[in-house]
């Protein structure tokens, strides 16, 4: 009997501790700035990031990951949001850095948040995709997942792809697979370009701006350390996971009816003709 409660209470005690160790701001993330106004609350679970006129505030994961799905939820400032932008998005270091990128662009009360999204590849990026949302993403939080393979990226809202990025390093396109990542998040003031190219100021009378983060989750991730993937093989299915027929269904209804920028489609910025990546599917960038 004694064994018995002694097993009964180290398994408890390990699946506190693991419950504890899981989806943790303070073991999972460090305050890179701000002087304060990043703020880990509710044992770790919570997350906020705060702007004011001074500064706002950001952070970044303790780990690095090279290919993954990596998953969190958000809840973005409400109100005027104008000049705003709350980011998610991976990034290596360095000039020639790789990057995916969500960003959420503030607006007036009222009017919709604009979801930026780009690709950086070899320190360049030029590669925005702009979409609306078909919900208030400041009412609740919502699921933001950034999947990333070796075959594509995909970038998620609630499950739903709004975006597809393939390797087509075969075509001559550069593709970010061989740099580590790590994970930021991050509120900052950019009225001189988020709202409407910069003509919508920030008020800072409704100052400050909070928004929410939580249920990070990386569990479906290699981890980089030790210069080395802990992913021994590529069995696991997201490791080559792309769209299927229902996925592109979803992707199509979200660019057809919520797409406000694509890049691919901007041929004044691009008179000597459009990006590589672009003539080969309008859904692939």
């Amino acid at each position: 009997m004694a064994s018995l409660v002694l097993c009964l209470v180290s398994f408890a005690f390990c699946f506190l501790h693991y419950s504890l160790a899981s989806n943790n701001f303070n073991q999972d993330f460090d305050v890179t700035w701000g002087d304060g106004r990043a703020k880990v609350l509710n044992n770790g679970k919570l997350l906020t990031l705060s702007l004011d006129k001074v500064s706002g505030s950001g952070v970044k994961s303790k780990k690095e990951y090279l290919f993954g799905r990596i998953d969190m939820q958000l809840k973005l400032v409400r109100g005027n949001s104008a000049g705003t932008v709350t980011t998610y998005y991976l990034s290596s270091q360095g000039s020639t850095h790789d990057e995916i990128d969500f960003e959420f662009l503030g607006n007036l009360s009222g009017d919709p948040y604009i979801v930026h999204t780009n690709v950086y590849t070899q320190g360049k990026g030029d590669k925005e995709q702009q979409f609306y949302l078909w919900f208030d993403p400041t009412a609740d939080f919502h699921t933001y997942s950034i999947l990333w393979n070796p075959q594509t990226i995909i970038f998620y809202v609630d499950s739903t792809p709004i975006r597809v990025f393939k390797n087509m390093k075969s075509s001559g396109v550069p593709y970010p697979n061989n740099q580590p990542m790590r994970v930021y998040a991050s509120l900052w003031n950019a009225d001189d370009w988020a709202t409407r190219g910069g003509l919508i100021k920030t008020n800072w009378s409704n100052a400050p701006f909070i928004a929410s983060f939580r249920n990070f989750k990386d569990n479906n991730a290699c981890i980089w350390e030790f210069r080395k993937s802990s992913c021994t093989n590529s069995t696991k299915s997201w490791f080559s996971q792309e769209l299927d027929s229902t996925s592109q269904a979803r992707l199509q209804w979200v660019q057809k009816n919520y797409m406000v920028y694509n890049y691919c489609n901007d041929i004044n910025r691009f008179p000597q003709g459009i990006p590589l990546e672009c003539t080969f599917n309008s859904t692939t960038s």
